[in-house]
């Protein structure tokens, strides 16, 4: 119930209750109060239409006063409520994407201007302090890549020499590895870090997307070749749409890359792209371990990762999905996942034409 409702409800019980009171004490001074000996055989004789009379001065005068009071009530409620409905709603369309919006205030001086006022204050805190730590993300990731560019230069030429011995080249050929980890996630945080400042800008042109969708297919299959797993294109409608086509293949490859990390040995990824309400809809479905019902709300989270033993040995960092999504928002579309556990598990984008 809404606090406009519940008012309403309090200010008409206390209306009843005053109404019986008055009726209450009136009847008192009529009858009992002011009885004398003089006026009791006059009451007993009119007594009946004195007790009419009451009844009709209650109905026909206090009941339309009861519903004019309960009208101008409800009224002067709405209008003094009508700032917290709006405040209320203003509050619900601030995210992460725009915490520079503000609340609107009343300009009635009031409590609920003051409210607005200490709300917009928290905002800017808010905002400062995650543009503190996009900076910081930003600074980091980029101080990390010339280290990380120098250690797997010199890794790299010492592979190149011929007097290591077997181990040692091993030794050297995992870390080599680790590094190259390492940097793929510093780009992730650097690519993520610039998207939020709006550092990332689309080169927006015409893009077959079909043609993508095909090119992302072939290098699917050579991806899925080790484990066995087999790769269908089911179908590729000819689109054309304007985006950017390294981003578009950046989602393309982060998606098939997951449908085929997460999945069980000679398993099955499906590709499919039609059009749908003029829209160009990418489907891609793959046949793994699948996700639990809890964890969906949260599979574009930042560096999230679902069931530790259900990602165990699979390389990944748990930024490509917040990547895909940043993708498909900035060229307008949406995405979504479904999975059914130990089933299929699928992921639909849809992208304006």
């Amino acid at each position: 119930m809404t606090i406009r409702a519940r008012l309403t409800l309090w200010y008409l019980a206390f209306l009843v209750l005053a109404l019986l009171l008055i009726l209450g004490w009136t009847s008192f001074e009529m009858f009992v109060e002011h009885r004398t000996p003089d006026t009791e055989a006059l009451l007993q004789a009119t007594g009946e239409n004195a007790v009419g009379e009451l009844g009709e001065v209650f109905l026909y005068g206090s009941l339309p006063a009861l519903i004019v009071a309960l009208i101008g009530g409800w009224f002067v409620m709405r209008r003094a409520l009508s700032p917290v409905i709006r405040l209320t709603e203003a509050a619900e369309r601030i995210n992460l994407e725009n915490l520079k919006e503000r609340l609107p205030p009343t300009g009635t001086g009031d409590e609920l201007d003051r409210l607005t006022e200490v709300f917009n204050a928290m905002m800017a805190r808010l905002e400062d302090s995650f543009d503190r730590i996009r900076e910081f993300t930003l600074h980091a990731s980029h101080e990390l890549k010339t280290p990380l560019t120098v250690m797997r230069t010199e890794i790299e030429t010492a592979l190149g020499g011929e007097r290591l011995a077997p181990d040692q080249r091993e030794l050297l050929a995992n870390q080599l590895e680790e590094i190259q980890r390492l940097t793929k996630i510093v780009n992730s945080l650097t690519f993520l870090a610039k998207a939020d400042a709006g550092q990332v800008s689309l080169n927006r042109e015409a893009v077959r997307l079909d043609e993508v969708v095909k090119d992302s297919f072939a290098d699917a299959q050579m991806l899925a070749g080790p484990r066995q797993i087999a790769v269908e294109l089911a179908a590729c409608e000819e689109m054309t749409m304007r985006g950017d086509r390294h981003r578009l293949r950046q989602l393309l490859l982060n998606l098939t890359d997951n449908a085929i990390k997460y999945n069980h040995p000679h398993g099955a990824v499906k590709i499919a792209l039609h059009r749908h309400n003029g829209d160009a809809e990418l489907v891609i479905a793959n046949t793994g371990p699948g996700i639990p019902s809890e964890q969906l709300p949260r599979v574009f989270d930042r560096f999230h990762r679902c069931d530790p033993a259900r990602s165990n040995g699979v390389d990944g960092c748990g930024l490509g999905l917040s990547i895909s999504k940043w993708i498909v928002l900035a060229h307008g579309g949406s995405i979504g996942l479904t999975s059914v556990p130990q089933d299929l598990t699928t992921v639909t984008v849809r992208l304006p034409l």
